[in-house]
């Protein structure tokens, strides 16, 4: 043995020598890998990237084919088809391209690895590879007959934005814009019309809706047609989304031909109110939850409750919405931010925009809070706001809003090609019309008949025909039909959806011109030469000569809510608001002089003397008083014939009324979009 020692020793000094080289050819093979990995990571990056770019740049050149193609339609006078309809066919095309024209990768591994969870799929997955932690991310489910076309359902998924995307960046300016543009006189003139098609025949349609697609259910659970569950509250949630109406194409020829203004309030108005009521009564129904093992059956106690959720979302997201248009007023006045127009109008559109937000975060409605939101700056606001500004702000949200609604429709276009998980079902979509058609006549016939009962000026058949063939549904039902898919019966929802927005834009939309010359609607309107009284309420501000004397004290009746609500603002919340109005000097009692004197702007004193300056003091003590016609208003509330106070001579029409109008004719001065408006 001991001849083997010098070797042992020999051995021993050629791994000491070879150990540093092992080490730092071990480091040196961990140090490219770490590079290989990091050089793999920044290719990843890079080409998600530039997938992303590619993505927003197919929208855009989608918007910009658009708009040259509407400019193309307009200078033709082609009306059949509007840039929603059209902005739909483009989009069309290119989820045609993009499911059948790019051809499939297989999937690299054959089998995928299984695992089963108690609970459903999580959203995030850490793993373990090799001592070092990754994490993944749910993208979502993948069609089993699509397993093995990974690489393409990942391409069409990035082309598929985040329904969050439509409610927070795309809804908002909408919805704004709606409220913002809205024409008050004729809207406020109708406005018992209007809440009651937007709150009772909204859900009366969301009922009448949901009960005969639960039959539909029934019928298709008999036939064999239903391989999944859908439960009642499904029906009626389905309801919901397609009671929200948007005649965006109908009222864009209407302001084109300028028709009736009466019938494009009450439509306008409609659309308006009742996205915010859909959307409200949707969350109602999801938060409709029986105690008990029958939690989809009816339980009183659940029904009360859904309708206690209903009033105080609706009514919180109402308190905010206003809270924030009064605080956007009161920064405007008091401060000098008229002197930096760009900076007024970055406030007002941050102060806007916030508002949805906000609302989103209390866990209210944001589409209530920015609709009204958007009435109050119109109201208020929109008083205070620079001349620049006020172009500025009203083309913004113009532009936003014009840019917005195409990009939804463009993308339903492509949704129809590239979401993953659509559910056919030819007796479902064909149930769905025919509900659609008939909550649609439960909403307009009935309470027509129950309206004209109380108006003077009767919503006249045409007039019902017409709003019963302008129930267009759009960008809400298919914001709300997206917002989530996770189920079976959402999924077939959501594929129902499109398809009905589909045919009722390109149908009813396409023949709105045709249907006005059938129904004998008069278009070529002057809004502000058409004073018929066709009013709920506000005709008692518009009575004139010996026939109304004789009419002043039932009017003055019907109209007190109306009159008192018209004198409190006037009188009192836009001289405090705004500087608009009378001084509040002249209207608040003489011991509220200080706070009048604080809340009165120089400016308010200088409007009055320049916008009224014909009008005369009377001898009625320390009361401000208007005449309506042969109705004098005081500033307590008070009515009466006759009487002094402030009077314009020579003229029986209401000062304040003139005022608004002219008001109106400067906010909607720059022309209107779509949805902006009247005629």
């Amino acid at each position: 043995m001991e001849p083997l020692r010098p070797q042992r020793r020999t051995a021993a000094r050629v791994l000491d020598t070879l150990t540093p080289a092992l080490i730092l050819l071990s480091a040196v093979t961990a140090e490219d890998g770490g590079a290989m990995e990091e050089l793999t990571t920044e290719k990843e990056a890079e080409e998600s990237h530039r997938q992303d770019s590619v993505n927003l740049l197919t929208f855009i050149m989608l918007l910009t084919l658009t708009i040259l193609t509407i400019w193309l339609f307009k200078h033709r006078r082609v009306r059949f088809l509007h840039e929603t309809g059209l902005a739909m066919i483009y989009g069309l095309l290119v989820g045609v391209i993009l499911r059948y024209g790019i051809p499939a990768t297989s999937y690299h591994n054959k089998t995928p690895p299984s695992c089963s969870l108690k609970e459903g799929p999580v959203s995030t997955v850490l793993l373990n590879i090799s001592g070092k932690f990754f994490e993944y991310t749910l993208k979502g489910e993948i069609n089993s007959r699509e397993i093995h076309n990974v690489e393409q359902n990942d391409m069409l998924r990035k082309v598929t934005f985040d329904p969050e995307v439509f409610f927070n960046i795309l809804l908002p300016p909408i919805i704004f814009h709606a409220g913002y543009s809205l024409k008050k006189r004729h809207f406020f003139r109708n406005m018992g019309s209007i809440i009651t098609y937007a709150f009772l025949g909204t859900a009366i349609s969301c009922f009448v809706i949901g009960n005969l697609m639960y039959g539909v259910v029934k019928l298709m659970q008999v036939l064999g047609q239903l391989t999944d569950k859908f439960y009642y509250t499904d029906c009626l949630f389905f309801g919901a989304i397609m009671s929200a109406t948007d005649p965006v194409t109908v009222l864009a020829i209407f302001n084109d031909l300028h028709a009736d203004g009466d019938l494009y309030a009450l439509l306008f108005g409609e659309s308006v109110m009742n996205d915010a009521v859909a959307i409200v009564l949707s969350s109602s129904i999801v938060a409709y939850q029986p105690s008990g093992a029958n939690t989809h059956m009816f339980d009183a106690a659940a029904f009360f409750k859904s309708v206690g959720v209903f009033i105080g979302i609706f009514s919180g997201s109402f308190v905010m919405g206003a809270a924030t248009g009064v605080v956007t007023a009161l920064v405007t006045k008091f401060t000098k931010l008229h002197c930096f127009p760009l900076l007024e109008t970055a406030l007002f559109f941050l102060m806007s925009w916030s508002t949805f937000l906000l609302a989103e975060a209390c866990g209210f409605t944001g589409v209530v809070a920015v609709l009204f939101c958007g009435i109050t700056q119109a109201h208020y606001t929109y008083n205070n706001l620079s001349a620049e500004s006020t172009q500025r702000t009203k083309q913004l949200f113009e532009v936003l809003h014009f840019l917005a609604e195409n990009f939804i429709f463009s993308y339903m276009g492509l949704a129809l090609f590239t979401f993953q998980n659509h559910i056919f079902s030819p007796i479902f979509i064909i149930g769905a019309f025919i509900s659609i058609f008939i909550g649609r006549a439960f909403n307009i016939y009935p309470l027509s008949f129950f309206l004209n009962l109380g108006r003077r000026h009767k919503i006249k058949g045409n007039f019902q025909h017409m709003m019963m063939f302008a129930g267009l549904r759009g960008a809400m039902a298919f914001a709300l039909a997206i917002r989530d898919t996770a189920t079976y019966a959402r999924q077939m929802m959501f594929t129902t959806t499109l398809l009905v927005v589909f045919f009722t834009v390109w149908v009813f939309g396409g023949g709105t011109t045709p249907m006005l010359s059938v129904l004998h609607i008069r278009v070529g309107v002057d809004p502000d030469q058409d004073q018929q009284p066709c009013t709920d309420s506000f005709q008692v501000l518009q009575g004139e000569g010996p026939q109304a004397e004789g009419q002043s004290k039932t009017k003055q009746e019907s109209a007190w809510l109306f009159r008192l609500w018209y004198t409190f603002d006037h009188n009192y919340l836009k001289p405090i608001l705004t500087h608009s109005g009378p001084p509040l000097t002249s209207t608040l009692p003489a011991y509220c002089s200080p706070l009048a004197s604080c809340l009165t702007s120089q400016q308010a004193y200088e409007n009055q003397l320049r916008d009224d300056p014909d009008f005369m003091r009377g001898d009625g003590g320390g009361d401000l008083s208007f005449t309506f016609g042969d109705t004098t208003i005081t500033a307590n509330g008070a009515s009466g014939s006759g009487g002094g106070g402030w009077r314009r001579g020579g003229n029986s029409r209401s000062v304040g009324l003139e005022h608004e109008r002219q008001e109106e004719r400067q906010h909607l001065g720059g022309g209107a979009g779509a949805r902006a408006g009247l005629p």
